[in-house]
């Protein structure tokens, strides 16, 4: 260090690692962005390292291959879209239950439509990179989540019905407004993005599972 020259500190680890868990997730961004327009194979390194604002160097330096970027996207929107489905729990009370995880999907879709547009084209494909996922981690999710449905029947707080196809039901008629959301203000001229066009569809999704479910549901607000 040169005399009289103040002495620069490296920036502490803890810093280097926020920089880079940052950079990272920016680039986590891009790719869902482009992969969720134009999919695995009509997206190039090139597009995906203009898009997270980076060299073609630099991204490949955290995903070697496009392909573990676009694995690692749905990664993370497999996790961002299944936690809800977590706070179902064997002690909570089954409406509130249900009607909370009905609402916050129906926010997620209102919130994350690229990520629910990228999970449905991967799996129309055959989840040809998130079979293992799909196999995994989310069959063991939802046979737990599925336990506790058939706990909630087997003590009559809800009527019978298959748990798992209430699970794929819930998941149909939220994320259809997400897959489906052009589709949707074609039809209605309104979107998830309309507060009270969020507040209808939420009540009436409800409404729709609990009637059908032997609870009594909220009345639907008025137009």
């Amino acid at each position: 260090m040169e005399p009289g020259k103040p002495f620069e500190a490296r920036p502490p680890e803890r810093r280097r690692r926020k920089d880079g868990e940052a950079r990272r997730e920016a680039i986590l961004d891009a790719g869902l962005e482009v992969f969720s327009s134009l999919g695995l194979h009509g997206a190039s390194v090139e597009q995906l390292a203009e898009r997270a604002g980076i060299s073609k160097t630099n991204l490949l330096y955290y995903f070697p291959s496009k392909e573990e970027l676009y694995l690692a996207v749905l990664r993370r929107v497999l996790d961002v879209w299944l936690d809800p489905l977590q706070a179902l729990d064997a002690n909570s009370e089954p409406a509130e239950a249900l009607s909370a995880y009905i609402r916050t999907k129906l926010i997620l879709s209102r919130d994350a439509p690229q990520a629910s547009r990228l999970f449905c084209l991967e799996v129309v494909q055959g989840a040809p990179l998130l079979r293992g996922e799909l196999e995994g981690p989310l069959r063991r999710l939802v046979e737990t989540k599925a336990g506790i449905i058939s706990g909630w029947i087997a003590d009559g707080r809800i009527g019978a019905h298959d748990p798992y196809h209430l699970i794929f039901s819930i998941w149909a008629i939220t994320q259809h407004y997400a897959d489906f959301a052009v589709q949707v203000d074609a039809i209605t001229g309104r979107g998830l993005d309309d507060p009270d066009f969020l507040e209808r569809t939420v009540a009436s999704t409800q409404a729709l599972v609990l009637t059908g479910l032997g609870i009594r549901a909220l009345p639907l607000p008025s137009s």
